[in-house]
């Protein structure tokens, strides 16, 4: 069973920056696409970043040139460092690994103040 654990959430204040971290337990990590969504009440979830077992990475568009997502596979961690940040960018950020089933963390909450 594939576990997905986030940290790094928090309360910063509109331009400034954070980093997000997930480690994954119970499967190998290597071959799998991992990534970043984000969920605020009463909207669907949206891709935030993506990033292939080759590193190729997909973007939303309303976070590019603002966030990078990297991978280490050696430690089977996936981040994503948010800079310039937005009060619309405030939600509970949902860690994800795509093998043949989709995997959530339990999410971490990031919110930016005005």
């Amino acid at each position: 069973q594939v576990q997905l654990v986030e940290s790094g959430g928090g309360l910063v204040q509109a331009g400034g920056s954070l980093r997000l971290s997930c480690v994954a337990s119970g499967s190998r990590f290597l071959p799998f696409t991992v990534g970043w969504y984000r969920q605020v009440p009463g909207k669907q979830r949206e891709m935030v970043a993506l990033i292939s077992r080759l590193g190729n990475t997909n973007y939303g568009d309303s976070v590019k040139g603002r966030f990078t997502i990297s991978r280490n596979n050696v430690k089977s961690m996936v981040n994503l460092q948010m800079n310039s940040l937005k009060p619309e960018d405030t939600g509970v950020y949902y860690c994800y690994l795509n093998s043949a089933s989709e995997f959530w963390g339990q999410g971490t909450q990031v919110t930016v103040s005005s």
